[in-house]
C-alpha cells in the first residue's frame, strides 16, 4: 500500500506542479493585481487590442507580485527582490506534493477496502477510481464552494471546511454505493448522499462582492479543475498499476 501510494502521489505531485505553473500560477498573480488596488476592475479604461491587454495584465501581474510578496511575513525579506519569487514557487511545489501524497494515501486505502470485499483492482480500475477522486474532492465541492481566486470574497471559513468535509464524504460514500452497491435501495442511497449536500447548500454571503473581474474568477476556477482531473487521473493509474503488480508479485 505504501508502494503504491507513494509512486502515485510523486507523480501526481510532478505533474500538478508543472500543470499549475503552465496555466494556473498567470491567474493568481493577475488576481492580486487587483487584490493589492494594482489594478481595478471597471477602471473606465479598456486596452486597445487583445494583444495590449495581455501585456498590460502580464505587468500587472508582475507589479502585484512583488507588492504580495513585500506583504507576505513569511518571506525572507532579507533575502532580496530576486529571490521572493523562487521562495514562493518552492513553497507551491512543497505544498503539492503534501496534498497529492495524502491523497494518494487515501485512494491507496480506498484499494485495500475494496479488496476485503472481492473488488480486483487493475489499472483502468485505477484510472476509474482517480476520476471518482477528483468528483469527490474536487469536481463536486466546486458546484458550491468555486476555487477562490485572490481578490474574490467568501462565507466563514469554518463554515465553508464542514460544508466542504461533508460534501466530500457524501459524494465518495454516494459513488462507492453507485458502484459497487446493490439493489434498487442502495442505489437510490447513494443517488440521495450525492444529491444531499448541494440540496442542504454551501455557506454563501449574503450579497456578492469583490474586486477581481469575475472573468478571471471564471478562467481560474475552470483551470483548476482542468488541472485537477488531469493530475488525479494520472494518480489512479499509477496507483493501480503498481497495486496490481505488488498484488500479481511481480
Amino acid at each position: 500500500m505504501l508502494t503504491s501510494a507513494l509512486g502515485a502521489g510523486c507523480a501526481a505531485w510532478l505533474l500538478a506542479a508543472v500543470l499549475h505553473f503552465a496555466f494556473v500560477q498567470e491567474y493568481i498573480l493577475l488576481g492580486e493585481t487587483y487584490e493589492t488596488g494594482a489594478a481595478v476592475h471597471f477602471a473606465g479604461t479598456a486596452p486597445q487590442s487583445a494583444d495590449e491587454g495581455h501585456s498590460d495584465d502580464a505587468g500587472e501581474a508582475a507589479h502585484s507580485h512583488d507588492e504580495a510578496a513585500e506583504a507576505d511575513p513569511g518571506h525572507d525579506h532579507a533575502s532580496g527582490e530576486a529571490t521572493e519569487p523562487l521562495t514562493r514557487n518552492l513553497w507551491t511545489v512543497a505544498f503539492f506534493g503534501l496534498v497529492y501524497v495524502a491523497y494518494a494515501m487515501m485512494l491507496v486505502a480506498g484499494f485495500g477496502l475494496a479488496r476485503a470485499y472481492g473488488v480486483t483492482i487493475s489499472e483502468h480500475q485505477g484510472l476509474l477510481w482517480g476520476i471518482a477522486g477528483f468528483a469527490a474532492f474536487q469536481l463536486a465541492p466546486a458546484m458550491g464552494l468555486a476555487p477562490e481566486l485572490p481578490g474574490t470574497l467568501a462565507a466563514d471559513l469554518g463554515d465553508r471546511q464542514i460544508w466542504w468535509w461533508g460534501c466530500v464524504a457524501a459524494t465518495a460514500t454516494g459513488l462507492g454505493l453507485l458502484a459497487y452497491g446493490r439493489g434498487v435501495a442502495t442505489v437510490a442511497l447513494g443517488a440521495v448522499l450525492l444529491a444531499a449536500p448541494h440540496v442542504i447548500g454551501a455557506p454563501v454571503l449574503e450579497g456578492f462582492a469583490g474586486v477581481a473581474p469575475p472573468e478571471v474568477a471564471g478562467a481560474f476556477s475552470a483551470r483548476v479543475l482542468g488541472v485537477a482531473l488531469a493530475v488525479w487521473a494520472l494518480m489512479g493509474w499509477i496507483a493501480g498499476y503498481l497495486w496490481s503488480r505488488e498484488a500479481s508479485g511481480s
